[in-house]
């Protein structure tokens, strides 16, 4: 299979979980020792946020908000690139056909942020648009996807499937803006629907629920 596994800044850096980072290198060797074609978005998570704050504090547009969360998300990927040695790229991709092209070679391709305007939700579902994933998995800090916030309502109920039609009922903003911290950003959700990839949003602090979603198991929500 061709996956993509967006692995949430809110689950290994919020704050900052170096052994739950292991974890997840091990689980992409795993999968890629299974035969499985692996690529992986990671997020800033906490970090990301609080530069975007900082730098609104400053005055900076949102372009530039933007830029400092980019940089915090490639740094996440570059850790696990190094963890992975040669079994990465060795550098981080910074566009959606340079990590393609590695991933025809046969490499665990690992990317954070690309450009203003796009959170790595996108990312994720770029790359699994122009791969052709078979699916998309987004580890996060929730069990899928819910009839409301699970953080902030006790009646919340977590939603075994959705469709890609229904997508948008769930969730509050409909447009981009830096920071945004929502289960799947508005862009996403867009390319997502036109595209039909199939995709498990799972909670992402408990690896193994990637590998169940893999498997296709019942495990978070289903979309599609």
């Amino acid at each position: 299979m061709r996956l993509v596994i967006r692995v949430g800044g809110s689950v290994v850096a919020s704050p900052f979980n170096p052994t739950l980072m292991n974890d997840y290198v091990e689980l992409l060797l795993d999968l890629k020792r299974q035969g499985h074609a692996v690529a992986t978005v990671v997020g800033g998570g906490s970090l990301s946020r609080e530069l975007i704050k900082t730098a609104r504090a400053m005055g900076l547009n949102e372009a530039a908000q933007d830029e400092v969360a980019i940089s915090v998300s490639r740094v996440m990927a570059q850790l696990f690139v190094l963890k992975l040695g040669g079994h990465g790229t060795l550098t981080v991709p910074t566009t959606v056909e340079d990590a393609a092209e590695l991933l025809k070679k046969g490499k665990i391709v690992v990317m954070g942020g690309l450009k203003p305007g796009m959170t790595t939700d996108t990312v994720a579902a770029m790359l699994a648009e122009r791969v052709n994933a078979d699916l998309l998995v987004k580890a996060t800090d929730v069990n899928g996807i819910f009839t409301r916030d699970p953080k902030k309502y006790k009646d919340a109920k977590r939603l075994e499937r959705l469709s890609f039609d229904d997508l948008f009922r769930f969730f509050g903003k409909e447009h981009h803006e830096a920071g945004i911290h929502q289960v799947l950003d508005p862009e996403a959700v867009r390319i997502l629907q036109k595209r039909r990839v199939k995709t498990v949003v799972v909670n992402g602090f408990k690896p193994q629920n990637v590998l169940l979603a893999i498997k296709g198991e019942e495990v978070g929500t289903v979309i599609g």
